[in-house]
C-alpha cells in the first residue's frame, strides 16, 4: 500500500489501482458512468474528473480522469477544487442534454445511477430548449425491456456483452454524431447473461421486461437475502417482493461465488413462485381442505403403524430433509433421484472431501489459467461458471501485460496489447459447447472415450496413474498437449460434473486433479452436482431408490413421504407407477403440481425459496443460507414445519440438532447468524427506509396499521425499523447508503472495491482438501457404435432442462421443443427432402415420436435428446436406442 493525498488529507491505497477504485474503496463520493469494478476503466465519460498537483507546493494542477490515472504513491488530488467539480458538472449537463425528462414514469427511477451522479455533481436546471435526440426502441426477447433515448454513451453494455460475456449480437452502431446501442434487428438477446445489461447500464436503456409487468419501485419492495436453487453454484440475491407477489431477483455480491454478475436463468426462473400452478391449499384425496386437518390427516398417517418410508430431494434445503429424515428413521429415509445419479452424486462428494485438489469456488475458476473441461457444456448446465471460465482466458495475457508495466485495470490497453491470445482451454464434450468459440481444442466424443482421454491426461502428468490401455494415436497427442498445458501453468483447474451420466468421466478428472497435485501443482477442481443441494442431500446419507423400492416390495403397506420432488423426473415412468401403487398411503409436499402430486392421498403445500428459510450446499462445497422475503399464504408452510418435531420453536433448532446427529454438518449452523443475533438491540430491516404504503397494503382489512410478521427464524424484521448499520454478509437484504440508490451502492459495502463485503464472505466451506486416498483405476472400453442403434444422451438446456424455473412465464418462452439430435450422417437415411422428419425412438419397451434436429459437432454413433423436456426425462440414460422414421 502506498500513500496518496486527497484534498490534503493522507490516505492508504492500492498503487496497482487507479484513483477512481482508491476512492470509493476509501468511501468517498466520486461520480462516474463508463467505469465498472468487473470490467475496467476505458476514460468514455470523463465524468471521474479531478485535479492532480505534481508535488505539495504546485497549486495550479491538472484535470485528469480518476479512473485512467493511478494510484501512485504521494500522488496528490483534489475532489474539491472548483475546476474539477465545475467539469463535471458541465459533463453531466452534456450528457443531460438529450437525455428525457421522465424519470417520473422510468422503470429505472428511484435506482438509477445517473439521476445519483446528477445529484451528485449539483446539476438541477436544464438550459437546453432544443429538440433532443430519439431513436427506435428494439425487441430484445423476453428478459430486457429496451429504450435507447435514455442512453449516455457510456459504453458498459456492449463492454460486458462482448468483451465480458463474449457475445456478439449487441453492438455499438454510429453514423454522424449519433451511436445507437442495440442489435442489427429486433429479436432475442443470444447471450444467456442478457439479463445483466440491467444492471450493468447506469439508466434506463436497459430494464428488466418481467419486472414491468407487476412493476414496483425499489423502495417499496421488501428484500431478503437468498440463494438462487436454479443449479448448483449457490449464486447469491437479492429478492423483491410486495403485495404478497414476488417482483424480481436480482445480483447479490459474493466475492469468492457470482461476483457482480448472474445468467438469466438465475435471475428471471424466480416467476414460478407466481406460477398458476402452485399449489396453495394442502388436499386430501385431490379435495381442498384446511391446514388443522391436514395436519390432522399427516399425524394420522404417521402414527397410523405402516412402514414409513421418506423420498428426499436434491432441490429441498437440508433443513427440509433433515426434518423427513428424522421422522422415518435414518434407515427409511432414501435420495429421491436414479441409482445411476446417486452413484455419481456421492463420488463426487467423496472426492472432494478425500482429494488434495480444491473444491474451485467461481473466483478460483476465474483466476485459473488452464482449464481442462471433461463432459460438460458448462453454459448450459451451471451457466455462471461459464462467464467465469470466459475470464480466465485473460490469465496468461496478464503476465505479457504486467511485463510491460501497463496496469490490469486499464482495459482496453490490455485487450489490445492481448490481442487473441488466451489462457488455455481444453474443452471434451458429447457435442458442441457454448465455449468451443474461445477454446484452444476441442474433442467430441461419447462418455467412455472422454473419461478415456481424462484418464490418459493424468498418466502423463503423474506415471503412477493407472495407463490408458489401446489408446490411438490421436488421444494420446491431445493427452500430451493437455497435460503440457495444464503442467506449465500456476493455477491449472479440472471442471467435471453429471451431464454425461458416467461415473467413469468424474474419476478421470479427479485423476487429473490429483496427478496435478501429487506432483506440486496448485490445481483446483470443480465438479458440478445435479441440483441445487445435491450435495447436501448426500452428506445427510440419504439411501440408494433402488433399497427404497425394495422396501415397498417388502411392505405392502407402507406409506411414503415424498419430500419436494416429481419421481417422474428422476425414475421410469412404469417404475414410479407400480412403486406408488403399491403403497398404501401416498404423502406429497410440493410447491407445483406435477406427476406426483397428482396421485397423493395428502398434498401439502411446500413454501418456496422465497417463502421459507433453510440452507443449500453449493457444488463447491459452500453451505448457505436462504430466508423468507414475504410470510406465506396461510395453506402454505416451509416443509420441515410441516414434517418437523413439535419442539421445533426456530430454524436454529433444527439446525442444531443437524449438528448433534450429523457431525460432518455440524458447521452448516454458522451459514448465517443464528435468529438471536441483534445490532444494537435491533433486527436488520427486509425493508428500506423509504419503504411506503404500509396502512394501505391492508387496508382492505383494517384501516389501521398492523403489527408486522413474527420472524422466528431469522435476525430479519418485516419492518423499514432496525439496525442502520453494516449486517453480516449472509444477513445483508439490499445494498443502500445515502445518494447511492443504485446497485453501485454495494461499493459503500466492501471492504475494498471489487472485494469481500465488510460483513464477510456469506457461507461456510465444508470440503477442504486432504492427502488420503489414490487414483481411480476403472478405465472404460473405447466407444463401438452398433449397427442401427445409437447411444441415447441428455442434452443439458439452461432454458427448460431445470425443473422449477421451466414454469417461469419469460423463460418458457425460450424453452426448447423437444427433439431428436443426430449427426449429418447418421441423419441422412431418415431425412425427408423440403419435409420436417419426424422419427420414432425406441429403448427399453419405450417409444416416442420427436422432430429430429442435425447437429453437426454430434459424434457418430450418439443421438441427443434435451434433458427434462420429453416424456424420457426420468429414464436412466445413457441407452441404446433404435430410431425409425415415423410414418
Amino acid at each position: 500500500m502506498g500513500t496518496i493525498y486527497i484534498d490534503g488529507k493522507a490516505s492508504e491505497a492500492d498503487p496497482k489501482q487507479n484513483l477512481l477504485h482508491a476512492c470509493l474503496s476509501l468511501g468517498l463520493n466520486l461520480p462516474y458512468f463508463c467505469w465498472h469494478p468487473a470490467m475496467g476503466s476505458v476514460g468514455a465519460c470523463r465524468q471521474c474528473a479531478v485535479k492532480q498537483f505534481k508535488d505539495a507546493q504546485d497549486t495550479r494542477g491538472r484535470l485528469v480522469m480518476a479512473c485512467m490515472t493511478p494510484a501512485a504513491p504521494d500522488t496528490r488530488i483534489s475532489l474539491q477544487d472548483p475546476e474539477a467539480v465545475a467539469f463535471r458538472a458541465g459533463i453531466i449537463e452534456g450528457m443531460m442534454l438529450n437525455h428525457p425528462h421522465d424519470c417520473p414514469v422510468c422503470d429505472e427511477g428511484g435506482e438509477c445511477h445517473l439521476q445519483d451522479m446528477t445529484v451528485m455533481t449539483g446539476h438541477d436546471y436544464r438550459r437546453s430548449r432544443f429538440p433532443k435526440r430519439t431513436f427506435h426502441d428494439q425487441y430484445l426477447g423476453p428478459f430486457v425491456y429496451h429504450q435507447m433515448n435514455r442512453c449516455i454513451q457510456c459504453y458498459r453494455c456492449v463492454r460486458f456483452y462482448r468483451n465480458y460475456a463474449g457475445e456478439d449480437d449487441l453492438n455499438a452502431f454510429g453514423i454522424s454524431n449519433e451511436v445507437f446501442f442495440g442489435r442489427e434487428q429486433d429479436g432475442v438477446l443470444k447471450s444467456e447473461f442478457a439479463g445483466n445489461l440491467v444492471e450493468v447500464c447506469p439508466t434506463g436503456v436497459f430494464t428488466d421486461r418481467t419486472l414491468r409487468r407487476h412493476y414496483t419501485r425499489k423502495w417499496d419492495l421488501r428484500m431478503a437475502p437468498s440463494i438462487c436453487g436454479h443449479c448448483s453454484l449457490g449464486c447469491n440475491t437479492t429478492m423483491g417482493e410486495r403485495y404478497g407477489l414476488l417482483r424480481r431477483v436480482v445480483n447479490r455480491f459474493n466475492s469468492e461465488v457470482n461476483g457482480y454478475f448472474l445468467c438469466d436463468r438465475g435471475r428471471y426462473g424466480y416467476e414460478f413462485v407466481n406460477s398458476e400452478q402452485r399449489i396453495r391449499a394442502a388436499q386430501i384425496n385431490g379435495a381442498p381442505t384446511s391446514v388443522t386437518e391436514a395436519k390432522r390427516r399427516l399425524s394420522s398417517l404417521v402414527a397410523g403403524g405402516q412402514q414409513l418410508i421418506g423420498i428426499g430431494s436434491p432441490r429441498a434445503s437440508i433443513e427440509s430433509n433433515y426434518a423427513l429424515r428424522r421422522l422415518v428413521g435414518k434407515d427409511r429415509f432414501f435420495c429421491g433421484v436414479s441409482d445411476g445419479e446417486w452413484e455419481r452424486t456421492r463420488a463426487m462428494v467423496e472426492i472432494l472431501q478425500a482429494g488434495p485438489a480444491r473444491s474451485a469456488s467461481l473466483r478460483d475458476v476465474e483466476l485459473s489459467d488452464a482449464v481442462l473441461i471433461l463432459g460438460e457444456d458448462v453454459t448450459n448446465s451451471a451457466p455462471r461458471m461459464a462467464l467465469s471460465v470466459r475470464q480466465s482466458l485473460r490469465q496468461q495475457s496478464f503476465e505479457t501485460t504486467q511485463k510491460l508495466r501497463v496496469p490490469l485495470w486499464m482495459d482496453d490497453a490490455v485487450r489490445e496489447i492481448a490481442q487473441a491470445k488466451r489462457s488455455p482451454l481444453f474443452i471434451a464434450a458429447a457435442g458442441a459447447t457454448r465455449l468451443d468459440d474461445v477454446a484452444t481444442a476441442t474433442y467430441k466424443a461419447a462418455p467412455e472415450d472422454i473419461a478415456r482421454l481424462g484418464f490418459a491426461v493424468a498418466h502423463e502428468i503423474d506415471a503412477k496413474a493407472p495407463e490408458v490401455p489401446d489408446l490411438s494415436g490421436e488421444m494420446r497427442e491431445l493427452a500430451a498437449t493437455i497435460a503440457t498445458a495444464l503442467t506449465g501453468a500456476k493455477h491449472p483447474l479440472v471442471i467435471a460434473g453429471p451431464s454425461c451420466r458416467s461415473i467413469s468421466v468424474i474419476e478421470s478428472a479427479a485423476n487429473v486433479a490429483r496427478a496435478l497435485c501429487d506432483n506440486g501443482h496448485s490445481a483446483a477442481l470443480s465438479l458440478i452436482a445435479p441440483a441445487c443441494n445435491s450435495f447436501g442431500l448426500a452428506l445427510l446419507g440419504a439411501r440408494p431408490m433402488s433399497e427404497a423400492l425394495a422396501a415397498v416390495q417388502d411392505h405392502g403397506d407402507a406409506t411414503l413421504i415424498v419430500l419436494e420432488n416429481d419421481l417422474y423426473r428422476q425414475l421410469p415412468a412404469k417404475l414410479v407407477d407400480g412403486y406408488l401403487a403399491k403403497a398404501a398411503h401416498l404423502i406429497v409436499l410440493d410447491q407445483l403440481g406435477n406427476g406426483t402430486t397428482a396421485k397423493a392421498e395428502l398434498l401439502l403445500p411446500a413454501g418456496t425459496f422465497a417463502e421459507s428459510d433453510g440452507t443449500l450446499v453449493s457444488n463447491e462445497g459452500r453451505a448457505q443460507r436462504f430466508f423468507q422475503v414475504f410470510v406465506p399464504e396461510d395453506g402454505i408452510k416451509e416443509s420441515w414445519r410441516w414434517l418437523g418435531d413439535q419442539s421445533w420453536s426456530s430454524l436454529d433448532d433444527v439446525l442444531s440438532e443437524i449438528g448433534t446427529e450429523i457431525p460432518r454438518l455440524a458447521s452448516v449452523i454458522g451459514a448465517a447468524p443464528l435468529s438471536s443475533f441483534r445490532i444494537a438491540g435491533a433486527k436488520i430491516p427486509r425493508e428500506p427506509h423509504r419503504y411506503s404504503g404500509r396502512t394501505s397494503i391492508t387496508a382492505n382489512i383494517s384501516v389501521v396499521e398492523p403489527k408486522p410478521p413474527d420472524d422466528p427464524d431469522s435476525s430479519l424484521s418485516y419492518s423499514m425499523e432496525g439496525a442502520s448499520i453494516q449486517p453480516p454478509a449472509a444477513l445483508q437484504p439490499f445494498f443502500w447508503a445515502p445518494g447511492w440508490n443504485s446497485i453501485q451502492a454495494v461499493n459503500k459495502f466492501q471492504s475494498e472495491i471489487g472485494e469481500a463485503l465488510r460483513g464477510g464472505v456469506p457461507g461456510v466451506r465444508l470440503f477442504e482438501t486432504s492427502t488420503g486416498g489414490g487414483y481411480f483405476d476403472g478405465i472404460p472400453n473405447p466407444f463401438t457404435r452398433r449397427t442401427q442403434e445409437w447411444l441415447l444422451l441428455p442434452i443439458e438446456h439452461i432454458f427448460g432442462s431445470e425443473e422449477l424455473s421451466a414454469h417461469a412465464s419469460s423463460i418458457a418462452e425460450l424453452v426448447t421443443e423437444p427433439y431428436l439430435a443426430l449427426n449429418p450422417a447418421d441423419a441422412a437415411g431418415f431425412l425427408a427432402e423440403g419435409k420436417p422428419t419426424v422419427v420414432e425412438v425406441a429403448f427399453g419397451g419405450l417409444k416416442q415420436r420427436v422432430p429430429l434436429k442435425v447437429l453437426a459437432e454430434l459424434p457418430s454413433g450418439l443421438a441427443g435428446i434435451p434433458a427434462g423436456l420429453t416424456a424420457l426425462c426420468g429414464e436412466e440414460l445413457p441407452a441404446w436406442c433404435r430410431i425409425e422414421r415415423a410414418s
